[in-house]
């Protein structure tokens, strides 16, 4: 739940000039049935859009091909429920390397950009996002939010050892460092 209303949270994740203000600078069009590109990262279509509640969209990157379903609800208030779903169907072997939070982590980090923007009306500086991911702060959200992953994974069903082994090599990939158990130099 967000204090902004619907419509402000849509823009933000639908206009062209605001996303990169939180997120990556985007091209392409961003309508249903047309082809995006985040710069230096995922691209894909749209596959479905429904103004101002959600969209739907390839996420295609390094050659592997997910889905994401953005859920807006109106709760009043100026209030906004957001809800975004990433359905990657990824082989046993990645799954047992990283478990969820191989993506769940990125987009921890990701909307932290959304929630500032938003929240401040102010754009995002990339720098300093970088300089906040290096700092003990960063490491520390980037931590919890993968020990976070890692109680969904075991909650979902996952042995606990291999999911702490998993978010601990997420841990390491996010952070840069080796995680508990993790041999140096070793980074998914």
């Amino acid at each position: 739940m967000i204090d902004v209303t619907e419509d402000d949270v849509w823009d933000a994740c639908t206009n062209p000039e605001r996303i990169p203000r939180w997120f990556l600078p985007v091209s392409g069009e961003l309508k249903e049935g047309g082809r995006y590109q985040l710069e230096g990262n995922a691209g894909g279509t749209i596959t479905r859009c429904d103004p101002p509640h959600g969209f739907d969209a390839t996420w295609e990157m390094g050659g592997d091909i997910s889905w994401i379903e953005l859920r807006l609800a109106d709760e009043g208030n100026g209030r906004t429920l957001f809800r975004l779903d990433h359905i990657a169907h990824v082989d046993d072997e990645r799954w047992a390397q990283f478990g969820p939070g191989a993506v769940g982590v990125g987009w921890d980090s990701g909307l932290i950009g959304l929630y500032l923007h938003l929240t401040t009306r102010q754009a995002v500086d990339p720098d300093k996002v970088r300089q906040w991911s290096a700092s003990g702060e960063g490491h520390r959200f980037l931590t919890a939010s993968s020990d976070a992953w890692c109680e969904a994974s075991v909650a979902f069903g996952t042995d606990p050892a291999e999911a702490r082994a998993a978010a601990d090599r997420t841990t390491a990939f996010y952070t840069g460092t080796p995680g508990p158990g993790a041999r140096a130099g070793q980074h998914g």
